[in-house]
């Protein structure tokens, strides 16, 4: 607080004057005008060589501050949170703070992250002993409820690890047996934050490492889907999968993070439509971290796995809210698409995230060239029908 109001209070001091522009959220000024709009307006009058700079403006704005490759770097902080990770305007503000700072490095990394190290080391090494143990008995109740105790147990113990402060609202609608639970990605410890409240059965391709020691313990007392990477690329095999699982009422609820990959925390990004073929029961739920204690958004293209580990053990804490939202089901007038929308939209309202069309899928891959075609038909239908051509 007190190195916000610092902030603040410096930011009020008397600048340079600069001349006076209208200012949007982001770095430039955005015209919402929509391209029909705007061509219908350029066309009220002959062609003039001044027309194509909409679209030399709409191409600046499209490299300066696109929508799609903001939501993969950090949140930015209005104010200071004495990690200086997520707010890249803060400098040399006093040397009473410089020492406040200080102390609190020796803190995190001198005193916090030894003691998370070593709860997370207990909490694998129980989830990897415990399910290999559960795993050796015949499938039964019995066997059943100590793989949810195992689970829960362990999930809890990781969530101590990363001081994790969870406000968990609208119980009553949590995920049930036979049913599938999507939410929104931000971090791999989202899987952890759901099962730190309820057992999941996962679905995900198959690792290696130390990674891959631990899905291969735990499948053996838990339903969980793993595919191999070549099965992952058939996705009839793996909705075929998906189905005989939910299939069985009385198999725990599938966990899905339909976007494919991790958003910032401030978005929610296209979903593949695959979780929403599968039919049965959807559990939606919006997961929203608060970033002051912490930065839990995964950048993966610039982070490995294990710097990223090390960031958020560094971190004061993981602080979030999870929603459990009412269970939707497909309408017989709404095709897959239609139905992941409508799920994605609930998400966001509840999560007061940003709804995005975009696939999160341009993290790493190049825009489809049908995509391309499909704008280029869009502008020629346009100038045709504002009598451009004819």
């Amino acid at each position: 607080q007190w190195a916000t109001i610092r902030l603040q209070t410096g930011a009020k001091k008397p600048q340079p004057q600069m001349p006076r522009t209208p200012t949007a959220n982001g770095i430039i000024e955005r015209d919402e005008t929509t391209m029909e709009k705007e061509i219908a307006l350029l066309h009220r009058a002959d062609f003039e060589f001044s027309h194509i700079f909409y679209f030399c403006r709409k191409g600046f704005e499209a490299i300066v501050e696109d929508e799609v490759t903001q939501r993969f770097s950090s949140e930015e902080l209005l104010s200071w949170n004495l990690l200086t990770r997520t707010n890249v305007n803060f400098h040399y503000i006093s040397l009473r703070l410089t020492v406040v700072w200080v102390i609190g490095v020796i803190v995190r990394y001198c005193f916090l992250l030894p003691l998370r190290f070593t709860l997370a080391a207990i909490g694998i090494t129980s989830m990897i002993v415990g399910t290999t143990a559960v795993g050796q008995l015949p499938n039964s109740s019995v066997k059943n409820y100590l793989s949810e105790v195992v689970h829960l147990t362990c999930s809890r113990i990781l969530v101590r690890a990363l001081s994790g402060t969870i406000h968990y609202h609208n119980k009553e609608n949590r995920p049930r047996k036979g049913g599938i639970c999507v939410a929104n990605h931000t971090s791999p410890i989202d899987a952890i934050i759901l099962t730190n409240d309820g057992c999941y059965a996962m679905v995900g391709q198959v690792h290696g490492g130390l990674m891959g020691i631990i899905q291969r313990a735990t499948v053996k007392a838990c339903p969980h889907v793993w595919f191999e990477r070549s099965e992952m690329k058939d996705r009839h095999l793996v909705t075929k999968r998906l189905r005989e699982h939910v299939a069985d009422k009385s198999k725990l609820p599938i966990l899905i993070f339909p976007e494919g990959t991790c958003i910032n925390n401030t978005s929610v990004m296209m979903f593949k439509k695959g979780s929403f073929e599968i039919g049965g029961t959807i559990y939606p739920v919006a997961i929203k971290y608060d970033p002051q204690f912490g930065d839990a958004f995964w950048n993966s293209s610039k982070y490995n796995i294990v710097s990223y580990l090390l960031r958020i053990m560094t971190s004061w804490a993981i602080v979030c809210n999870v929603w459990y939202l009412p269970p939707m089901v497909r309408k017989e007038d709404e095709d897959a698409v239609q139905f992941a929308n409508r799920v994605r939209s609930a998400i966001a309202r509840q999560g007061g995230l940003t709804e995005l069309p975009w696939d999160g899928g341009l993290k790493r891959a190049k825009v489809k060239d049908t995509f391309k075609e499909e704008q280029q038909k869009n502008y020629s239908k346009m100038l045709v029908r504002n009598g451009s051509i004819g």
